[in-house]
């Protein structure tokens, strides 16, 4: 199953209901009224598009995401380097740490990713 499109004000919400989730729907929106200046109406709107989507499902006053986070992230990740590196990692994570430089704690992170991945590789 394709993970839905979610565009930016949705990302926000989504961040805000993977943290509390299940959560009341009176619940979430005070939180998005704290958290992003929504009104009842928008918080509700927001609601009603996701679950259209298949994003988040609305059942007894009772939000939850039928999409993870983990999820989302993937989906966006992949179709920003494929957008605007031609689908190239290695591109991607040179124009990335380009000017910026590594922790040696990242630098170990990312070699551990590779060796994983390598190792899952046949």
């Amino acid at each position: 199953m394709e993970t839905p499109k979610i565009f930016e004000s949705e990302y926000r919400f989504c961040q805000i209901l993977w943290e509390h989730e299940p959560v009341n729907s009176t619940e979430l929106v005070r939180l998005c009224q704290g958290a992003l200046g929504w009104k009842k109406s928008t918080t509700y709107t927001v609601i009603r598009r996701l679950s259209e989507r298949g994003v988040v499902k609305l059942e007894n006053a009772v939000v939850s995401a039928l999409v993870s986070r983990e999820q989302v992230q993937h989906s966006e990740s992949r179709e920003f380097v494929d957008r605007t590196f031609s689908g190239s990692l290695p591109q991607f994570i040179a124009a990335f740490t380009s000017g910026k430089k590594l922790s040696r704690q990242e630098a170990e992170e990312i070699r551990r990713l590779i060796d994983a991945y390598e190792e899952e590789c046949p």
